[in-house]
């Protein structure tokens, strides 16, 4: 039997989401630190940018995770590479290469604990079984899965929204019943969710990170003219249309941000931290 201290009832450790096997924890101060990297670790920590890891508590089941991930075990864990033959490697490492994920994510199964790396993403738990008949990821998503749950690679339905969408030809798709963790871009408290029932929601950028592989996701124009598209200054969207769900992360990937942030000149404009700044520079001045 192995007893783990100073973990979860560390005061610095708080656990934001369980579901499952699976826990998330994040780090609230980065407690080692050079004087040099303080400054950045102060500001980092007060905008949220902290490090996040997911504790498995495994009783007599099992685990697959992403290459590499794992940071330590305890108890009596074991893993498995969990390769099936020369033929499923090789169906393992044509799948891994077209969805951009590992050929290869080994299972770790036994009764014990399963700390895997920490990282700076956001980390959500999600009920597989929620999705319906699945969901389809977008690239670097997966993390982790209880062992039932199923993979397999999803083909784009048409050319348009393979080239289009920016979400390649294939995507990675969870099914069945069992619990998964994503590494998001963005917290779950930024994330909208869309549920649809026979219905159709139109996404201008790929902000869409997952959604439920019974939905129809097509590349369109914005409006019904080329012409009317180019002067709306949209141009394509995605489009997802029928019953289920879609997760969008609104914040990412957005030009209009980096737009705002300009002057008509093409100067950077002033932000209202430096508004506030030079106000007191001039005060100090007069």
């Amino acid at each position: 039997m192995v007893q783990v201290n100073n973990l979860i009832d560390n005061k610095n450790i708080k656990t934001l989401e369980q579901k499952g096997c699976f826990a998330v924890i994040e780090h609230q101060d980065d407690l080692s630190l050079t004087p040099s990297e303080a400054i950045d670790a102060y500001f980092m920590s007060k905008m949220n940018v902290k490090r996040r890891q997911v504790l498995c508590a495994l009783n007599n089941s099992a685990v697959r995770i992403q290459a590499g991930a794992m940071q330590w075990t305890s108890g009596n864990v074991q893993m498995n590479a969990d390769i099936g033959g020369v033929g499923g490697l090789l169906g393992k490492a044509i799948k891994g290469k077209v969805t951009g994920e590992a050929a290869v994510k080994p299972v770790y199964a036994g009764t014990g604990y399963l700390m895997l790396e920490p990282t700076f993403r956001h980390l959500l738990i999600e009920d597989v079984g929620a999705w319906g008949a699945g969901v389809v990821l977008d690239d670097g998503l997966f993390l982790a899965c209880d062992q039932q749950v199923q993979e397999r690679v999803e083909r784009r339905q048409n050319f348009s929204s393979a080239i289009l969408g920016g979400k390649g030809f294939f995507n990675l798709m969870l099914s069945g019943n069992g619990i998964c963790v994503l590494e998001s871009p963005v917290p779950r408290e930024e994330l909208v969710e869309f549920v649809l029932d026979n219905d159709t929601v139109k996404i201008d950028g790929s902000m869409a990170i997952a959604w439920s592989s019974s939905l129809q996701f097509t590349v369109e124009k914005a409006t019904k003219s080329i012409i009317g598209s180019v002067l709306s200054a949209e141009g394509f969207v995605n489009v997802y249309r029928g019953s289920g769900r879609i997760l969008m992360a609104p914040t990412i990937n957005s030009p209009s941000v980096s737009a705002s942030t300009m002057s008509q000149t093409g100067a950077p404009a002033q932000t209202a931290t430096q508004s506030v700044m030079n106000a007191v520079k001039n005060s100090i001045k007069l």
